[in-house]
């Protein structure tokens, strides 16, 4: 039996969103098309295809991984498995990152995976000399292509956090979304954390590890009142705060997301 462009978009055991993104993509056409052509009946091919995606979908695998793309800050982004997918979270990063960073200023992304935070600077700030660096190569490799993609100008390397920093010049911003989930969470093993890079979700330790090793590598690689900003988890900004006023920096504070979580938290370096 032959199944229409409408049929299928009407009984589906998917959340209509996911269904239509799926459709879309088993068939190569825009959400346009899915109205205009909804009484077109599939090939085989094109029905063997989207039962195939339906049911990656249904095992709990994120729609980002089963279409490759994700969109972050306006922009395309692709995504595999080799990198965490970018969250609209996230975005509030983005855009502290940008309002503290000068003309012509200096920014680094630390631990970029797909290279979201890094290529949305360089791409609203061309002016911006932004680097990013992230100790896997598969990762990088998505990045520098989101970059190409997205006509950025971005400095990869690879580094396990500063490592590969000896001898550059100092930072305007140093931005991070580090692993900060903590070992043995239940979050890991729930709906699309099962299927994404774990090392860049979790220290493997109490989830402030990582953010410990950004606070008190940061100095060096700071210009005078130049900002550390990081992302962490729902619950952590009191303990993030703590650890960036022990360690000297000024104008500790934290910001909330769209949701009311302080979902970023950053301080400044003194003179």
């Amino acid at each position: 039996m032959t199944s229409t462009i409408g049929s299928l978009q009407r009984q589906s055991a998917l959340d209509p969103l996911d269904n239509r993104v799926l459709l879309c993509h088993a068939l190569g056409v825009n959400r346009i098309a899915l109205i205009t052509q909804s009484e077109r009946e599939l090939t085989e091919d094109e029905a063997q295809r989207f039962a195939a995606l339906v049911q990656r979908r249904l095992d709990g695998e994120p729609i980002a991984y089963i279409v490759g793309q994700r969109e972050f800050f306006g922009l395309p982004f692709d995504v595999s498995n080799a990198v965490l997918i970018p969250r609209p979270d996230t975005e509030l990063l983005v855009e502290l990152t940008l309002e503290r960073t000068p003309r012509n200023g200096r920014v680094l992304d630390m631990g970029t995976g797909s290279g979201a935070i890094a290529v949305a600077v360089a791409h609203t700030r061309p002016d911006a000399d932004v680097t990013a660096l992230d100790v896997s190569a598969d990762a990088l490799a998505v990045a520098q292509r989101n970059a190409a993609s997205n006509h950025a100008r971005v400095t990869f390397l690879q580094s396990d956090w500063y490592a590969a920093l000896q001898g550059a010049a100092p930072f305007d911003v140093i931005a991070s979304n580090p692993p900060y989930i903590a070992s043995g969470d239940h979050h890991l093993s729930e709906g699309d954390l099962r299927f994404e890079p774990v090392g860049a979700l979790t220290d493997h330790a109490d989830g402030l590890s990582a953010l410990r090793t950004i606070i008190a590598g940061a100095p060096p690689h700071l210009k005078p009142h130049g900002w550390l900003l990081m992302e962490h988890g729902y619950d952590q900004a009191e303990a993030v705060r703590a650890l960036l006023t022990a360690a000297g920096y000024g104008e500790v504070q934290s910001w909330q997301d769209l949701a009311g979580i302080e979902r970023v938290s950053g301080g400044q370096l003194p003179d």
